[in-house]
């Protein structure tokens, strides 16, 4: 019930105090909807001034098209990362929220932000598209990629809340394909280069922390090198995660790891090439079950050593990064001749993903005999 009211800037602007509450509320109708605020003041006086000044305030925005109607963009930003986060927390790194956090407020929001969900458009998306590639500094490929991944999932959770009826075009226009990027990896020889710089780096040192420092890296790179797992995987790895073994199927001596990543839990068989440093790693590191295997991520070390040695670019330019040490393990093993779907399974990726970034660059994994195939011609009539 109201108890009072008053009537301002020619009725567009209505005060009135509820029942029990001595604070006075105003309200208008502009775009067709009503808008409402409580001023927070008892005296009328200043109730009349705030709502004088919230009203024109208004009518600004609706001049300029800002004045939303609906949910705007950032509640349901807002409300995607409390549920992404809550729901897939025990199956998804917490980075990967961290990043969809951070894409949301350093692009979208400022963007986005104070639109309505509904007014989120496919040319809108287009328009952000074409404002972050004319930016500065303008992203790569794959992070406007990102990018537009995260928009989707803010504009699914929306959907799902039926503040929209339907869902934009989020597909490119114009460009509908993009070149295919082959992984940088090292040749055999160039991975040969790339250890025997490691050791002779972790025995350039003495003592101390910087010898360990070293010793970690070189073993680190032999590791990854002979397993296939990705840095995040690999910082995460604990010594409770990796078991020697005697493989049934190769009568070798492996490690059987337990992978936590992007993915999940996954499982891993290594090369027997990653049993001997892991072995020093414990000797040196004497652990615990739960010590992580690199708590260290040696990047600047390992990127010095790659410049060192000119590798820190193939020849197609494409930078080289730890990342490269899963990318030669996959290429090793097609060159070895190995089945491409359980290099799949082993590196918890799929057959495409191998097929398109990978075997596509490897001369070995084409057969000549099933190429060069000539049709047999039928003898010539004799006359």
């Amino acid at each position: 019930m109201v108890a009072a009211q008053h009537t301002i800037l020619g009725g567009k602007v209505h005060l009135y105090q509820r029942e029990r509450s001595n604070r006075w509320q105003c309200s208008t109708y502009l775009n067709g909807k009503n808008h409402r605020v409580s001023t927070k003041e008892e005296s009328l006086a200043r109730a009349k001034d705030f709502a004088e000044d919230w009203f024109l305030k208004l009518r600004g925005l609706s001049a300029r098209g800002e004045l939303t109607t609906g949910k705007t963009f950032s509640f349901a930003a807002k409300k995607f990362l409390e549920e992404y986060a809550s729901i897939l927390s025990d199956e998804r790194h917490p980075r990967w929220i961290r990043d969809h956090k951070s894409r949301i407020e350093l692009h979208l929001n400022p963007f986005f932000g104070r639109m309505a969900v509904k007014d989120v458009t496919a040319g809108k998306v287009q328009e952000y598209r074409a404002a972050r590639l004319q930016a500065d500094k303008p992203p790569s490929r794959s992070t406007l990629h990102t990018e537009i991944v995260t928009l989707r999932q803010i504009m699914k959770t929306a959907l799902r809340h039926e503040w929209i009826d339907h869902l934009p075009d989020f597909s490119a226009p114009y460009k509908t394909s993009g070149k295919v990027v082959h992984r940088g990896w090292f040749s055999e020889k160039e991975y040969r280069q790339l250890y025997e710089a490691t050791r002779k780096n972790a025995k350039s040192h003495k003592n101390g922390k910087h010898r360990h420092f070293a010793e970690q890296l070189h073993d680190k790179v032999l590791f990854m090198a002979n397993t296939g797992i990705r840095p995040d995987e690999a910082s995460c790895l604990e010594y409770r995660d990796v078991e020697i073994v005697e493989d049934d199927a190769t009568g070798e001596t492996i490690l059987e790891i337990e992978v936590r990543g992007k993915r999940g839990v996954g499982y891993c068989k290594s090369t027997t090439g990653a049993v001997r440093p892991f072995e020093r790693m414990v000797e040196r590191n004497q652990p615990e079950p739960t010590d992580r295997l690199f708590p260290v991520d040696h990047k600047k070390q390992f990127n010095r050593i790659l410049e060192e040695l000119g590798l820190k670019f193939d020849r197609e330019g494409n930078r080289r990064t730890l990342y490269s040490l899963r990318h030669s393990y996959i290429s090793f093993r097609l060159l070895e001749g190995a089945d491409i779907y359980q290099i799949a399974k082993n590196c918890r990726t799929s057959v495409e993903m191998i097929e398109k970034h990978y075997a596509v660059h490897l001369k070995n994994s084409l057969d000549a005999a099933a190429i060069n195939v000539r049709r047999q011609r039928p003898a010539a009539k004799s006359r």
